[in-house]
């Protein structure tokens, strides 16, 4: 012991000798038992080379020498904290909660001890994070004392994993997830996926499949289901698939079919350990959600069908479940759906029993084998009640949680979605639900409003209601972009090109009273040689046009409303016209008169604080305007050219401004046009056609702007999208305002079509 001091403080005496200009190296004490903690002693190393300084590596225990200015130390464990804050006389750990850390700094004699003190090893890796980006941002010197929690416990990625085409996923009939079949069986691509999730702070992340076992698993009892390589179809997929998800197989896709990389079922086996070993040695859950019934790979072998009543299906997916737990340690739980295929019957068959017999009991016969084996079971609202599912699932013995569609499909509507409120007066007081935050809303853009996302964050219901949450699309696949017109090679982690949003929803859901000088100091570091605040100002202001677009022009579900593109699928609607925007509803409990019911109200009072439509208007244009007039100052300065990434940056962000300013002229022409239809004034029909011209115009610079940097793309829920191809359908509007006959509209539109997320 003594012989390995001697050697850490005469490594630190060597090196000292090398910076000839009186810079000392740095010493960093941590413990490499624990994987989270190597994680953040690597993050702190490359930064601090970053700034041209080396580090000298000690174990706690070991003497640091004199010779150091700086010594971070990183302690795991409340025992470990207890004597690193004795050692240094430090104030002890605030909070010995799972995930939390304290920051302590003590200086003396010109040296400095930067302490990370936990109860866990998670706790330990977030505060080393933490050191790091101080280092990286220079924000070091000025870096105190500090306590941390988590605000959500649990925060996560909801991935549709197109792991092949003979499993596929719920998104898989869409380029992205074509594209992104190979990267999910690339240790690479997980590798920086995962360390950007830690980076981050989410610690979840969900796996979800119409139907993974086949291509995960081998059932001693169905040897043949288990596929060997990855396969991808050949043929151009289109948007006629079913939205149930019940024909992502179709015959002419595995006729026309490629390998992507061979591998016998073996090494799938032992490439799912090593993600979910990777993930857990970043502090992260993983678990597996799953769609049902379906058994593409399996159907016709052994007698399986996707038939409710057949016992050999419930058989085999009872041996699959048990066979899923029993070959991953590290899997954290399941997450099932009572549909998008199942038959809602009344019998021994029911859709609940149903998932009992399988999922349920698949589980307790891993279980029986390995009892000390615990597995989350989170079981989705989503087309069942809850009633139904205590009543089939009260005898689970493990962690068992619901699941809710937070804001349905639209996570960037309003900060607080009004749907959870029947839930949580039912909700059982030993049980909580996770939240499924969806965002089919923005799939092309980088976003960013530090304060929409904060106050998301907080209107959250408290921890003793919210388990979670997991965010994601269904539409389009978070893997690597394959739109953008000037790639990266290899191209780009979704999670690296949005990095601002990543960071946004998961730093502030660990914490969110962090400041906004984090992000602005992040932005100044990051694009120097522009105005850090104005950046901000102008992201911030064009990311509020989706939010406010979306909780005027409601369409609940993913299929129903995708505002990059003024869309829904062809089978719903299609592209959405002026007349659409007439007979429009707002979102619910938003406080936004839709078109329709200002019009019938002009005459009469209006409850204070209701927006009208014109309001609504004013506001994206508003939003646009602002935009626009901040990033004409976000230019080259003195001569030197913006980065790539800037220049793109700079790029989404007019975009969305230009979609901003045609929303807005959009509203405008279906609100005097309504007037038009219902007193036939010709003024109002000229308005009209005035604005509709107007919003052609910005949509031009929309497509022009957005279609520079973004190939047109199959989305699995709205179809093809390609802008400057709509931009006819815009012309239209034009075409329909002028031939408008007054009358058309009745007043009376009856009910429209709406998801409900919750059954009692």
């Amino acid at each position: 012991m003594a012989r390995k001091a001697l050697f850490g403080v005469l490594c630190i005496w060597f090196l000292g000798l090398a910076y000839g200009d009186g810079a000392e190296p740095g010493v960093l004490v941590y413990s490499d038992a624990y994987s989270q903690v190597r994680f953040a002693a690597s993050e702190i190393r490359a930064a601090w080379a970053d700034r041209g300084r080396t580090l000298v590596e000690l174990k706690p225990g070991d003497p640091a020498g004199g010779g150091a200015d700086t010594t971070f130390v990183l302690a795991a464990g409340a025992d470990e904290s207890e004597r690193t804050a004795t050692r240094y006389g430090l104030k002890p750990l605030a909070s010995k909660g799972e995930q939390a850390y304290s920051i302590r700094r003590t200086e003396s004699g010109g040296k400095t001890v930067i302490a990370v003190l936990a109860a866990d090893a998670a706790g330990t890796m977030y505060g080393g994070l933490d050191l790091a980006e101080s280092i990286r941002l220079g924000t070091l010197a000025t870096l105190t004392d500090s306590d941390h929690a988590p605000h959500i416990a649990r925060r996560g990625i909801k991935f549709n994993i197109p792991l092949d085409a003979r499993t596929p996923s719920y998104s898989d009939n869409s380029d992205s997830a074509q594209a992104n079949i190979p990267e999910m069986w690339s240790f690479d691509f997980w590798r920086e996926f995962l360390d950007e999730m830690a980076r981050h702070r989410y610690n979840v992340l969900s796996l979800w499949s119409l139907h993974p076992f086949p291509s995960i698993v081998k059932v001693p009892e169905y040897p043949e289901v288990a596929l060997d390589d990855v396969k991808r179809t050949t043929i151009k997929l289109d948007d006629s698939f079913s939205h149930s998800g019940d024909d992502m197989v179709r015959p002419e896709m595995l006729a026309n079919i490629e390998t992507v990389r061979k591998m016998t079922i073996a090494e799938k086996i032992q490439f799912w350990r090593d993600v979910m070993q990777y993930a857990n040695d970043r502090g992260i859950e993983v678990y597996i959600f799953t769609w049902n019934i379906f058994t593409f790979g399996a159907e016709g072998k052994y007698g399986i069908t996707s038939a409710q009543t057949n016992q050999a299906t419930i058989d085999y997916f009872r041996a699959s479940v048990r066979e899923t737990v029993l070959t991953y340690p590290l899997l954290a739980g399941f997450g099932i759906t009572a549909g998008e295929h199942m038959e809602n019957r009344k019998d021994e068959f029911s859709n609940e029993k149903w998932l009992w017999k399988t999922y349920g009991l698949g589980i307790l016969d891993a279980k029986k084998l390995q009892p000390d084996r615990k597995v989350r079971l989170i079981h989705r609202f989503h087309m069942t009640g809850q009633s139904q599912i205590l009543e089939e699932w009260k005898n689970y013995p493990d962690p068992f949680d619901f699941s809710f569609k937070y804001a349905i499909a639209h996570m960037y509507s309003t900060p607080a979605p009004p749907f959870i409120k029947p839930l949580l007066g039912t909700l059982p007081a030993s049980l909580r639900t996770w939240l499924t935050v969806r965002n089919d809303d923005i799939y092309s853009f980088r976003w960013g409003d530090p304060d929409f996302a904060r106050a998301f964050i907080r209107a959250i219901p408290p921890a003793e209601k919210i388990a979670g949450f997991y965010m994601g699309p269904d539409g389009y696949n978070w893997g690597r972009e394959f739109l953008s017109t000037e790639p990266e090679t290899p191209r780009q982690l979704v999670m690296k090109k949005q990095w601002y949003s990543f960071m946004l929803w998961g730093r502030l859901s660990y914490e969110p009273k962090l400041p906004d000088y984090l992000f602005l100091k992040t932005l100044a570091v990051r694009f120097p040689g522009v105005d850090s605040d104005t950046l901000a100002e102008a992201w911030a202001a064009a990311s509020r046009i989706f939010p406010q677009i979306t909780r005027f022009f409601w369409g609940d579900i993913d299929l129903r409303w995708f505002p990059e593109a003024c869309l829904s699928h062809k089978r719903h609607k299609g592209f959405y016209t002026v007349r659409h925007f007439i007979e429009g509803r707002t979102m619910p409990e938003s406080g936004i008169l839709d078109v329709l019911t200002y019009r019938s109200g002009t005459t009469g009072s209006r409850p204070a604080g209701v927006v009208t439509p014109l309001q609504v208007a004013d506001n994206l244009a508003g939003y646009a305007d602002k935009t626009l007039e901040l990033i004409r100052s976000l230019g080259p300065s003195g001569g030197k050219p913006i980065s790539k990434e800037l220049r793109l940056t700079l790029g989404d962000i007019q975009a969305m401004a230009h979609l901003g300013h045609y929303y807005a002229e959009k509203i405008r022409g279906a609100t005097v046009l309504a007037f038009y239809d219902k007193a036939g004034k010709a003024e109002d029909q000229d308005a009209a056609v005035r604005h509709l011209v107007s919003a052609l115009e910005h949509w031009k610079k929309y497509a022009g702007t957005a279609t520079r940097q973004y190939k047109p793309q199959l989305l699995n829920r709205v179809g093809y999208v390609d802008l400057n191809q709509l931009t006819s359908r815009v012309e239209e509007d034009i075409a329909i305002a002028r031939n408008w006959k007054p009358g058309t509209i009745p007043e009376n539109r009856g009910k429209t079509e709406a998801d409900v997320p919750f059954r009692p």
